[in-house]
């Protein structure tokens, strides 16, 4: 043991020196974003002992024994969070085949493959927002037990209407039969009904689609599609259960419903305005841009001849216009939590879209507060993740420089620990 070593982390070591099950670990930090939204600090240890942080203290302590980790070069910070993704697909010209040609344990195989993509860009949590829900539900229960590796997944159970943006389309009549989901519903008691299912088979949360969508193979644009009444009872239903909901959203009227309903975030936001931004103000619910969905699906509409016709007027339109109403939303006090729509952008490019959210405004810390502490908050794990603080899990990135200089180095994580793994190094 070091003579340097202090009585505080002597404090926090001897205990562990007769636990057998114990594997400590120090990282030596040469600069330290512990708290989002403080200053970094210098030379810094955090101890970790199993998957959990311990302790933080001043200057490079070293114990005999202890697994160190010298990221004294580096500038070291809260793992990221990414509230919208959907890891079991990728946008591309064979989405239709693979939809009739794999298997449901091909695609789980593919979804794993898709999350390490993501763990191993830094993101250590991630929202999935939309997938088939019992193989996420598995991937994510797995992940949790250890059986397999990738970011710890909050998956989501969707709920959507007949002929909305979360019900099937672009296929032949019998496929859409065969792929209708149950939790699709018309009227208060029936998307009642879909909610309570949706918690019953394991959702943490449920997604709506408040409005239509820019991938519905339909020209039913992009405007509200849910009523008020079915909005309302579906928060109802999620409240009375203990689950938020999410909604996905473009034009402000379908924002303003979701909002008035009690929703608890927004996602895509497109078209933002003043009334939309007053009930986000007086409701405290986030916003999640995805402004990456939208550069990603306004390119390849231009780029690509894959997207069905119904589609491209849509994406060129949301494309062009999500990221300046963001930035009024985020200079009118919007909260923001960090979402990408990955799965629409290629699965571990999830940074880009903390480049374009600087673009957009705002400052590099508040974008690294929207992926840490607001993302927490929105998943209610502030007390497990988002700061390098003790009793937290020991998720952990490190990079070359600061990217409260250069938001870019996001780009190239060298550094990931998750819940005290380290996945890359």
């Amino acid at each position: 043991m070091s003579r340097g070593l202090s009585l505080a982390l002597l404090a926090i070591l001897l205990p562990l020196a007769g636990n057998g099950h114990a594997e400590v670990t120090l990282i030596h930090a040469g600069e330290l974003l512990a708290v989002p939204g403080k200053a970094p600090l210098r030379n810094q240890t955090i101890i970790i002992e199993n998957d959990r942080i311990t302790g933080v203290q001043a200057g490079f302590a070293d114990v005999e024994g202890a697994n160190v980790i010298d990221l004294r070069d580096n500038f070291v910070m809260p793992g990221l969070m990414d509230m919208h993704v959907h890891l079991q697909g990728q946008l591309g010209p064979h989405n239709d085949r693979d939809r009739l040609k794999m298997s449901n344990q091909l695609m789980q195989m593919r979804s794993a493959y898709y999350a390490m993509n993501t763990l191993l860009a830094g993101f250590t949590t991630v929202r999935d927002v939309g997938s088939s829900p019992q193989e996420m539900y598995a991937l994510r229960d797995a992940i949790n037990n250890g059986w397999i590796d990738g970011p710890r997944i909050i998956a989501a159970g969707g709920v959507g209407i007949t002929g909305g943006h979360a019900d099937v389309s672009g296929v032949s009549p019998k496929l859409m039969e065969l792929y209708t989901s149950p939790n699709v519903c018309d009227g208060p008691y029936d998307c009642r009904r879909a909610a309570r299912n949706v918690i019953k088979y394991g959702a943490d949360l449920i997604k709506i689609t408040s409005t239509g969508g820019v991938m519905t193979e339909r020209r039913t644009g992009t405007g509200q599609q849910m009523e008020m009444d079915e909005l309302r009872e579906i928060v109802r239903a999620a409240e009375r259960m203990g689950r938020k909901v999410a909604s996905h959203a473009h034009e402000e009227a379908g924002i303003i419903a979701a909002l008035e309903a009690g929703v608890h975030s927004i996602e895509h936001g497109t078209y933002t305005g003043p009334e939309s931004i007053r009930l986000f103000r007086e409701s405290g619910a986030y916003l999640v841009p995805t402004l990456l969905a939208g550069k990603t699906v306004a390119t390849m509409a231009v780029e690509s001849d894959f997207m069905a016709s119904a589609v491209v007027e849509k994406a060129i339109r949301v494309g062009r216009d999500m990221a300046g109403n963001f930035e009024k939303a985020h200079k009118a006090g919007v909260r923001v939590a960090y979402g990408t729509d990955s799965g629409i952008s290629p699965h571990g490019t999830n940074a880009q879209e903390a480049l374009l959210m600087v673009e957009a405004g705002m400052t590099e810390m508040d974008v690294i507060i929207a992926a840490t502490l607001n993302a927490a908050d929105l998943i209610d794990m502030s007390d497990a993740v988002g700061t390098i603080e003790t009793g937290k899990f020991a998720d952990i990135i490190a990079v070359d420089g600061s990217p409260l200089d250069d938001i870019g180095e996001l780009l190239d994580v060298d550094f990931v620990m998750k819940g005290g793994k380290v996945y890359k190094q």
